[in-house]
């Protein structure tokens, strides 16, 4: 019985599910993926469960990191996706940070680029089997742009350029950058492309601390403790040749992703926009909520730990599974036997009579 509501059987002739006595119209399904640089991984967890309990959305909108996991699966290629995402380890991630200080972000995203395009190949979205849809948003003006034709990795590509830290992106006459500005996680974009059910996938529910106030902090009372100034890093030998530079791209490294307590420079960046991610995620969710929210407690994970695919993908199929029961209940609400399938199944109850004992 759940196969047939989740619109498995043949088609009839209206287009309709044939079930049995009569027929079922299937809602059109869409699915808002919300960003969270490495905690989106926990999307594949989230599609694979919904496809295994026969949910098919029809519709997939994602942002940042969102826009990656939904254009695999609307291109086919959930599982080349998974087993990247599953092989990554901190060594090799290391080989995506093209680090430039010439441009305008950190990172040029060229090798990461790559790695996408030779996963997913070079389709367009107007050629992918659903509708699919990346958001974006433009430097100067602020404008909300949804990516729905074009090549996919220049869609996906733009979605996830993080302000500073992967360059912006140029499409069209427009430069763009990371989606979640404007919209982190994309249920009105998926209602616009014609969803009647929208469930969306929100990665930082559960980052409690992000609304907590300090309402009294400032310096330490006791003026006889010292504070010991920050340290200055010692300085190293000169080296000459190869070891230079490598000495420098050591350095870099260490700038980038901080050390010894401090933050570097991405952990900053990020941390500052996942902040505003999570405030305009409020905002945006409470104006126009979806009809189901799926939210992976993912909180603990930081956001560059992209070698827990494994947890990351685990936690996405446990948030899924919690919600699969008002998934369904919400599609028997939208989808209703047709009249015609009522009538028809009263008159073969008639027919049969009283069940016997």
């Amino acid at each position: 019985m759940l196969d047939n509501w989740m619109g498995r059987g043949q088609k009839g002739s209206d287009g309709r599910d044939e079930v049995g006595l009569g027929s079922i119209r299937r809602p059109v399904i869409g699915l808002a993926l919300g960003g969270g640089a490495a905690r989106g991984f926990a999307h594949i967890g989230i599609i694979k469960t919904l496809v295994a309990h026969g949910i098919h959305p029809n519709v997939v909108v994602g942002t940042s990191m969102g826009a990656v996991i939904g254009g695999g699966y609307a291109s086919g290629n959930l599982e080349k996706v998974e087993e990247w995402a599953r092989g990554l380890q901190p060594r090799n991630i290391f080989g995506y940070l093209d680090i430039r200080l010439n441009g305008s972000g950190l990172i040029g995203g060229s090798r990461l680029a790559a790695q996408l395009e030779a996963t997913m190949g070079q389709g367009l979205i107007e050629d992918l089997p659903v509708k699919f849809a990346t958001v974006a948003t433009e430097v100067r003006t602020g404008h909300e742009i949804w990516l729905t034709h074009g090549r996919m990795i220049d869609a996906m590509q733009a979605s996830y350029a993080l302000p500073g830290i992967f360059s912006p992106v140029l499409i069209g006459d427009r430069w763009l950058v990371d989606g979640a500005l404007v919209n982190p996680v994309p249920v009105s974009a998926a209602r616009a492309l014609g969803a009647e059910i929208v469930i969306a996938a929100n990665l930082s529910s559960d980052v409690f601390t992000h609304s907590t106030t300090i309402y009294s902090h400032g310096a330490a009372a006791d003026l006889n403790v010292s504070v010991a100034p920050e340290s200055a890093p010692e300085a190293e030998p000169a080296k000459r040749g190869f070891g230079r530079f490598f000495s420098a791209e050591r350095t870099m490294k260490r700038e980038f992703f901080g050390g010894g307590g401090r933050p570097g420079i991405s952990t900053v960046m990020v941390d500052a926009f996942n902040i505003m991610q999570d405030r305009i995620t409020r905002a945006r969710l409470a104006g126009d909520p979806p009809d189901l929210l799926i939210s992976p407690r993912v909180g603990k994970i930081g956001l560059f730990d992209f070698h827990r695919a494994d947890d990351l993908i685990a936690h996405g199929v446990r948030a899924a599974e919690r919600a699969i029961d008002s998934i369904q209940e919400a599609i028997h609400i939208l989808a209703p036997p047709a009249a015609g399938a009522a009538k028809a199944g009263e008159k073969a109850a008639e027919k049969a009579g009283p069940e016997k004992e």
